[in-house]
């Protein structure tokens, strides 16, 4: 059987991870956790639009919310 997405993502827990959301924002951060739903824990994130670039620090994310998952470092590269 195939592993979990969840599962999947376990595997690249406290790895920096880029992430593009449906708002078309992209985040990157250290990923500290995630749940069953997918819904993320990135820590020490920035976030980049068209317009600009910020330092958000700590964040949740909603797991519907989120397009693509890419951890350069990880096994498999991209997740979604």
């Amino acid at each position: 059987m195939a592993d979990l997405p969840a599962h999947l993502l376990d595997k690249v827990l406290q790895q920096r991870v880029t992430l593009l959301l449906k708002d078309a924002r992209q985040l990157s951060g250290k990923l500290l956790g995630v749940d069953e739903h997918l819904n993320l824990v990135l820590d020490d994130a920035d976030e980049a639009t068209a317009e600009r670039t910020r330092h958000l620090g700590r964040v949740v994310l909603r797991g519907s919310s989120v397009v693509t998952l890419h951890a350069p470092s990880g096994s498999g590269g991209k997740t979604s």
